[in-house]
């Protein structure tokens, strides 16, 4: 049962293949058996998901499901949670049980999802490879010795585990689609401002979306079906009529033009990705599809960009953990700045810090012209770079990540290596494009991803385009050895 997709799921429920409770207790007994070597949840809500199932098996009895009606699931540990600890993989909220679903949260509970817990992430969500979190790293489900990438590695590594059929995630600067790649999975950010970020504790505002990891885009286009909703609670929701994503899945896509950033294939990336990169666009090729190779000139300008607007405002968010309102609270301080001070310094780990101090640094009145606003002036400059792009072609496709999943703990002692992991992510969240990671083939044994880039609110046609791939490939139906 554990390798059906969300869509098989949904038909074998309908059908009366099995109920509710017991794909359920399927994937609870996987998770018992299987995350003591991964370390993709730190939450197990067993009790709360096996009552929602019998809920959801009640209604289904009563003809009044819904689609996701019974369809278990999980939530990274970013999003609040109603009486569940909602950590965000970190020390200082490793006490804090939310009072309050998250609206993505409050969506799928709507739906009739059964939820089976949070799952790891890297703390505060910064960070590539997800080795951060104060519960330990995440192993690859490829080979658990390497990095199942960051910062949503736990959904990622839980879902190419087969731990659960779909999880949300979230994406700052590349968060969804990069451990999608490396997990051999599908993800999706979507346009800025289509998911409510509201109950998602904030990194950086401006450059935070929530979206969905699961086996396929059409998993994908399932769940974003739920997460998107217009919020009025969220200031940056954007209100929009309903969509249905599944429903042009389907649609032929023969006749559209495909761009080629030549930026994308440099000497920063691994030349055996980059074939298998290519292969993949090939595929399109017989499908129909226009290859048309594009520029986008300020590409070498976005991780230094991110690099200053994240945690300029990442230091803004995070002020408010400070060891009085709530989070982790320092044993007998001597006095407020020393309550202060060793709150934070005990409940925040070295990325978060480190980060911390760089935004306060880029918004000081010395600095704030010289780094944050010039930060901005670039940001516009690459959001220009792929509004031109998106004159002439209808996707950009590309890597997701310069070479396959790393060892864990080799980069740990150099930040910005961990940091060029993003270069082929960072500037959609800039620009507040979508993207997609799709499983695309293997290098050296581990699972290389496909990015698709689309225009804003184009979500549909990049699911489209993305599911047409996986009905010609089975890339997406891999799974890891003894899976």
């Amino acid at each position: 049962m554990h390798n059906k997709t969300i869509a098989q799921i949904a038909k074998d429920l309908e059908n009366k293949v099995y109920s509710s409770v017991e794909i359920t207790q399927h994937f609870l007994k996987r998770i018992e058996e299987q995350d003591k070597t991964l370390n993709s949840f730190i939450t197990v809500t067993a009790e709360n998901a096996l009552q929602e199932a019998k809920n959801a098996d009640n209604l289904r009895a009563k003809g009044e499901a819904s689609v996701w009606t019974g369809i278990p699931m999980a939530h990274k540990d970013i999003f609040c949670t109603d009486g569940v600890l909602t950590s965000c993989g970190s020390k200082m909220l490793s006490n804090f049980v939310a009072p309050y679903d998250a609206t993505v949260v409050s969506n799928f509970k709507q739906a009739g999802a059964v939820s089976l817990g949070k799952t790891n992430m890297d703390e505060f969500a910064m960070g590539s490879s997800n080795e951060t979190s104060y519960f330990g790293a995440v192993k690859n489900p490829w080979d658990t010795s390497r990095v199942p990438g960051g910062s949503s590695g736990g959904s990622a590594a839980a879902v190419a585990g087969r731990l659960t059929p779909g999880a949300t995630a979230s994406d700052t600067g590349g968060s969804i689609r990069q451990p999608a790649a490396l997990c051999g999975v599908t993800g999706l950010k979507p346009t800025y401002g289509l998911v409510s970020r509201w109950g998602m504790i904030a990194y950086a505002s401006s450059l935070d979306q929530g979206g969905p990891i699961a086996q396929t885009a059409e998993d994908c286009a399932m769940m974003l079906n739920v997460m998107a909703s217009f919020d009025t609670k969220d200031s940056t929701s954007i209100e929009r009529p309903k969509q249905d994503y599944t429903a042009s899945l389907n649609n032929s896509i023969a006749g559209k033009t495909i761009g080629l950033p030549k930026e994308y294939f440099s000497k920063d990336l691994d030349p055996a990705m980059a074939a298998a990169v290519r292969a993949a666009v090939s595929e399109f090729e017989k499908m129909g599809c226009k290859v048309k190779e594009i520029s986008l000139p300020n590409t070498h300008l976005a991780i230094p960009a991110y690099y200053v607007v994240a945690p300029a405002e990442c230091s803004a968010n995070l002020s408010r953990m400070d060891g009085v309102r709530f989070g982790h609270r320092c044993e007998n301080p001597k006095d407020l700045e020393d309550l202060y001070k060793r709150s934070r310094a005990e409940g925040f780990g070295k990325e978060v810090q480190r980060r911390i101090m760089v935004g306060a640094y880029a918004l000081s009145a010395g600095f704030y012209d010289a780094y944050y606003v010039k930060a901005q002036k670039i940001r516009r400059l690459i959001k220009n770079d792929f509004v031109a792009a998106f004159k002439d072609v209808d996707i950009i496709m590309g890597p997701v990540t310069p070479s396959p999943a790393f060892k864990i703990g080799e980069n740990t002692s150099d930040p910005i290596a961990m940091y060029l992991e993003d270069i082929f992510t960072i500037a959609l969240n800039l620009a507040g494009l979508p993207g997609m990671s799709v499983p695309a083939g293997m290098v050296n044994g581990l699972p290389v991803g496909l990015q698709l880039i689309g225009n804003y609110w184009d979500e549909a046609q990049m699911l489209n385009i993305a599911h047409q791939f996986q009905l010609a490939t089975d890339w997406h139906k891999q799974a890891p050895a003894g899976v």
